[in-house]
């Protein structure tokens, strides 16, 4: 696209169909609410923070989960633990 091209800013309307089995929790997110603005928000912001998440590096993205206990298992050196990340053995 040349810097003389510019996108034409008119809205974009959408019409979303989602059957649950495409994507059981999306379905149960938006299922809770009616039909309407409350919906479609939750759909934009599920949208706005997938955009989001995507432009973060990779290693910044999995920082907002909580740690948990197995995440310190495994900084700690539980051998257990630690093996799942290893090549598999092969006989």
């Amino acid at each position: 696209m040349s810097e003389g091209t510019s996108i034409p800013l008119e809205p974009i309307r959408v019409v979303f169909e989602l059957e649950r089995a495409d994507n059981p929790h999306l379905y149960d997110d938006l299922i809770r609410f009616k039909k309407g603005t409350k919906r479609v928000n939750r759909l934009r912001t599920l949208a706005q923070d997938g955009l989001h998440a995507q432009a973060l590096p990779r290693g910044l993205a999995g920082q907002a989960a909580q740690f948990t206990p197995e995440m310190a298992a495994r900084e700690a050196g539980d051998p257990v633990i630690n093996k799942v990340f290893e090549e598999p053995v092969t006989e």
